[in-house]
């Protein structure tokens, strides 16, 4: 069935179609924070530095993830203050377990299912508690951050799938 054919990508560094999409997914993690911003706790709440970072890995390959995930947090603290610059390490370490765990997925499957977006959003959130440990000392407080954050791994699931299944056609 033609419907059901999707194109994943890994592109090199070296093309300049890389650097553009991953500009265009750092832009996306730029905005979408700021959207989220507007209701209190709506980063820890909704993790809007990540969605499209799953989505870039996903799609366009491990490459394009990383450098959304380097990117995206270090252009939002140095332009709107958040992430503060105490928890950049919590933020940028999620986002580099997301992309491992999305880019090895993707590798090992070579399809996108919302089981296999569930297995990547909730590995990464879990281990993403011991990087919240590790960086603050408090393990009570990365559990209570998971906790909030549920509405936003329902959020990278569910709107990640729907986009991933726009992009997928393309």
């Amino acid at each position: 069935m033609e419907a059901n054919v999707v194109k994943l990508y890994s592109l090199p560094y070296g093309r300049l179609r890389t650097w553009w999409i991953a500009a265009l997914f750092v832009a996306g993690n730029i905005v979408l924070p700021q959207l989220c911003h507007l209701f209190p706790d709506g980063g820890a709440r909704w993790l809007p530095i990540y969605f499209f970072t799953l989505v870039g890995t996903c799609k366009y390959g491990w490459r394009v993830g990383l450098l959304t995930a380097l990117l995206s947090p270090t252009v939002n603290s140095a332009l709107f203050g958040m992430p503060a610059v105490s928890m950049l390490p919590v933020v940028v370490g999620k986002s580099l377990l997301l992309v491992l765990f999305a880019a090895a997925a993707v590798a090992r499957f070579h399809r996108v299912s919302i089981g296999i977006l569930a297995g990547v959003v909730v590995s990464y959130q879990l281990l993403g508690v011991c990087v919240e440990w590790a960086v603050t000392g408090d393990l009570a407080v990365a559990f209570r951050n998971l906790w909030i954050a549920l509405p936003g791994m329902a959020l990278q699931l569910f709107g990640g799938w729907a986009v991933m299944r726009y992009l997928m056609r393309k």
